[in-house]
Order: C-alpha cells, then structure tokens, then sequence
C-alpha cells in the first residue's frame, strides 16, 4: 500500500477501488507496483509576473521532467510554452505516476508533451496515472499532449480533475490511438483495459462536469457502429470558458462549433468538424481563437 501522503497516492486509490481493475491487483514478478523506479511526479506552478508568465515552482521525481518556458507565440508573447518529458520511453506495469498544474491568477501557458505516450503490454497489475489542473481567476492553459498509444494486452487508468475559476479558460485534449496497426491484428484496439476518468468543479465545490470512459475490447467489440466503427482514433477536446468568451469564439471559429447547454456558469461547445483527425493546423487555429476572446 502507497503512503496517502505521497503524489501518486491517489491513482494508486483510484484502481484500487474501481471494479473495472479487480482482476488486475496480482504484484508484478520484477518489481511491485508503487517501488522506487516505478513511480514518479511533476508539480508545475506558472505565475504571471512583469508582463508574461514564468515558471514559478518545479517539483519533480524521475522519469518526470520539464523543459524551461519558451515564448515563440507571436500573437500571446506572455504565453509560457513548455513541454513535459519523460526519460523513460514507455509506460509500465505497475508504474504510478502524478502531475499537477497551477496557474496563479492571470497566468497563461501551452503546456504538451515531447511525444506520444505508449503502454507496454503487461502480464501482471496496471499503471494509472493522476493529473489535476487548477487555474485560478483569469488564468489560460491550453494543455494538448500528444496521444497516448495503449500496446495489446495493457492495462491503464487515467484520473483528471480541473478546478477551475469562473474567468479562467481551459482548452484540454485527450487522443487514444493504436501505433502499431500493422504489427500485430491485436494492436488496434487490442489493450486488456483502459479507464479513463475526468472531472470539472468551481473553486467553490460547484461540479461542471464528470466523465468515465471505461475500454474493454476483449468484452465488447470497437468495430460496431456506435463505437469505433471503421475508425481508429478517439479524441475528445474540452473547453472551459466563460460564457461571454463562448459567444465570441463561435463567431471567430467560422465553423461547426456549437455552444451547449449551460452548466452552471459555464458554456460547454462541440468541437466536431472543426478538428476533424486533430489535425494540427486546425488546433493551432482554434487555440488562438480561444486566446484572442
């Protein structure tokens, strides 16, 4: 059992009590689930400060890592970009990792990964993984890493929770798609299970949303229609912003984005067709439609 007290404590709790992962608590042969090598963090705390936003406080444990802020967007020059790194090139069982992010009042950042991550298959136990983001009065973040690649037979839990201020905005992305298609019949849409869980509140306590997506291939079929079909990636792109940031983004965007129905104080849009695939360019686009409002 990991000490509550350590970062990766709460994805350890998470798989332990979801019911999805019951069959999958046996300790792996190598090296048990939670050890030293097997588990690792990154708090990131942005602030803004004389003008554009720095890299206030770094907390990390290997294979987390970061790379220092960069400001190459010429439209938000305050934008802090940074890229999150890994010294490890895949993720494996019993591997328990953590990140949290903060941004201070009127801080902004585009924050991605140096690449997709990929899941090893596993024989033994799972890997889950943590993130809360928290973005106070006026913050920006655009949080897009690239997508997470799940290898046949592997098993992994992802648990997202946001906090987010009624002025602040957040663009997050989440991609799943196979990598090796062509390697093995199994290597689309073959992993054992994937379980992945986000959340939206106020600083308040307010709920904005919640979502679980739970992927058993082995126990329903992916290629039906009303699932995957004849499709081999899944994205889903959620947007927090404030209702007046809303309106003028869907009258910048020239292009099928629909505001839903209000949550609380928040506007929820549908970004279908306007980032069909994920296609760079279109999200590069949207980001600053977003920034600009």
């Amino acid at each position: 059992m990991i000490p509550a007290t350590f970062p990766w404590a709460r994805a350890e709790a998470i798989a332990a009590s979801s019911p999805e992962f019951a069959p999958f608590q046996d300790e792996p042969p190598q090296m048990r689930s939670g050890a030293v090598g097997k588990t690792g963090f990154l708090r990131l705390g942005l602030e803004h400060r004389s003008g554009r936003t720095v890299l206030a406080k770094l907390e990390r444990r290997a294979p987390y890592m970061v790379q220092r802020a960069l400001y190459c967007d010429e439209e938000m020059p305050g934008l802090a970009c940074l890229f999150l790194i890994t010294t490890t090139g895949c993720v494996l069982q019993g591997d328990r990792l953590a990140l949290d992010i903060t941004l201070a009042p009127r801080a902004q950042a585009h924050i991605t990964s140096q690449s997709a991550t990929k899941i090893h298959a596993m024989d033994a136990n799972y890997a889950a993984q943590s993130q809360t983001i928290t973005l106070a009065d006026d913050a920006y973040l655009e949080f897009l890493p690239d997508p997470v690649i799940p290898h046949r037979h592997s098993r992994y839990l992802s648990d997202t929770q946001i906090l987010v201020a009624p002025s602040a905005t957040l663009l997050m992305s989440e991609i799943i798609q196979p990598g090796r298609k062509h390697h093995h019949p199994d290597e689309c849409f073959g992993a054992t299970i994937l379980s992945i869980a986000t959340s939206g509140a106020r600083p308040d306590g307010r709920v904005l949303f919640a979502e679980k997506l739970v992927i058993e291939p082995q126990r329903y079929a992916m290629r039906q229609t009303g699932v995957m079909d004849a499709f081999d990636v899944f994205a889903n792109v959620i947007l927090c912003v404030p209702k007046d940031k809303a309106e003028r983004i869907h009258e910048r965007a020239g292009a099928d984005v629909r505001a839903g129905p209000g949550c609380l104080d928040s506007a929820p849009l549908d970004l279908s067709g306007f980032l069909p695939g994920y296609a760079e360019r279109g999200a590069l686009r949207f980001c600053r439609c977003v920034g600009r409002a």
